[in-house]
C-alpha cells in the first residue's frame, strides 16, 4: 500500500478548515489509510476524533503530508519536513494557491489518485540563510520562498554589499534585496520585476527592492553559489534593518552584519495530480492568455482572460 500513514495540515486559525479536513480524513480512512492530524492543526480547528502528531513525528511516521491552506501554510510545512523527505500535497484553502494547486473541487478525486499512485512529482530546492555578526551566528533558518533584507520601517534605503562565492559583485543603495529560489520567483521577486524561474532550474534570484540607481538589475545565478550581504548603511543608526527567512525574521540588523544564503542539504517533494503543468498554474495565478489548441476542452480563445 502506498502511503500507509498521511498527516494533514491545516491552515493555521482558519475556523472554516475543520470540516474540510475531516471530510478528507475520512476519505483517507475509508482508503485503509491511518491518518495523522498535525497537533497546532487539531489544537485550532477543535479535531479530537483522531491521533495527533509534532512536525518530529509526522516526519518520522508518515509517508505523506496533506497540507490545506494557503502558500504561506505550505512554506512552513515545506520547511519543517524537508529534512524528513516527507513529500507533500497542497489542496488551495487561501487566496494564490502557487504550491497549494489542487482546489477544493478537484480535492478528492486528485487525492483517491495520488493514493493509487498517478501522480506527478516535482523537487523544489530551499535555501538555508545565517545572520553573522563577526564570527558570530545570530540567526539561522530555512526557505522555500526566499530570503529579504530589508529596510526598516521608519529607516531610510539600506547600503549593502553584495559578494557571490567570495567575489565582489557589487555595492548598492536600495529599500531591500529579494534572493529567491525557483519557488520564490513568483513570490516577493516578481512583484520587484524579476524573472520566473522553472522549479526545474537549479538557480537563484537576486533582486533589488526599488534601487537608487536604475542600472541595479536582478540577476540569475547558479544554484550552488553562495551568496554574502554585508550591511553597509541602515540609513538612520537607530532604524536598522530586517531579513526575512520566508515568514520568519530577525529584526536587529545593524551596520557590518552580513547574511550569507547558499542552498540548503536537503530539497522538498510536492506531488500533483496526472496532467498537471506549471505553465497551466502560471496561465491560471497570472492572468495569461493563450491561444486554442485543437482537441483542449480547457483552452481559452486569444484575447480572454483564463480565469
Amino acid at each position: 500500500m502506498l502511503f500507509p500513514t498521511v498527516a494533514l495540515i491545516g491552515r493555521y486559525n482558519d475556523a472554516g478548515i475543520a470540516e474540510p479536513l475531516l471530510a478528507l480524513a475520512q476519505q483517507l480512512q475509508a482508503a485503509g489509510r491511518d491518518v495523522l492530524f498535525e497537533a497546532e492543526t487539531a489544537a485550532n480547528t477543535g479535531v479530537t476524533t483522531y491521533p495527533t502528531a509534532s512536525t518530529s513525528e509526522i516526519g518520522a511516521r508518515a509517508a505523506l503530508g496533506i497540507v490545506m491552506g494557503g502558500d504561506g501554510t505550505m512554506l512552513g510545512a515545506a520547511r519543517r519536513l524537508a529534512p524528513f523527505g516527507t513529500p507533500l500535497i497542497g489542496i488551495n484553502h487561501g487566496r494564490v494557491g502557487f504550491v497549494t494547486d489542487i482546489t477544493h473541487a478537484q480535492a478528492a478525486e486528485a487525492i483517491a489518485q495520488i493514493l493509487e499512485g498517478r501522480y506527478e512529482a516535482d523537487e523544489r530546492m530551499l535555501v538555508t540563510g545565517t545572520v553573522r555578526r563577526g564570527d558570530t551566528v545570530l540567526y539561522e533558518a530555512d526557505a522555500l520562498n526566499d530570503v529579504v533584507l530589508s529596510r526598516a520601517g521608519r529607516g531610510g534605503m539600506i547600503d549593502m554589499h553584495i559578494a557571490v562565492d567570495g567575489a565582489s559583485v557589487a555595492t548598492m543603495r536600495a529599500d531591500g534585496l529579494v534572493i529567491a529560489t525557483p519557488t520564490g520567483s513568483t513570490a516577493y521577486a516578481l512583484s520587484a520585476n524579476g524573472p520566473i524561474l522553472h522549479p526545474a532550474v537549479s538557480g537563484l534570484v537576486l533582486v533589488p527592492v526599488a534601487p537608487q540607481a536604475l542600472s541595479n538589475r536582478p540577476i540569475v545565478l547558479p544554484g550552488a553559489c553562495e551568496i554574502e550581504i554585508t550591511l553597509l548603511s541602515t540609513g538612520r543608526v537607530e532604524a536598522g534593518a530586517s531579513a526575512h527567512f520566508d515568514m520568519q525574521t530577525w529584526s536587529q540588523l545593524t551596520e557590518g552584519d552580513r547574511i550569507v544564503v547558499r542552498r540548503a542539504a536537503h530539497t522538498i517533494r510536492l506531488l500533483h495530480p496526472v496532467g498537471y503543468s506549471y505553465y497551466a498554474t502560471l496561465r491560471q495565478k497570472l492572468n495569461w492568455h493563450r491561444m486554442p489548441s485543437p482537441g483542449d476542452g480547457e483552452d481559452v480563445p486569444a484575447g480572454k482572460p483564463s480565469v
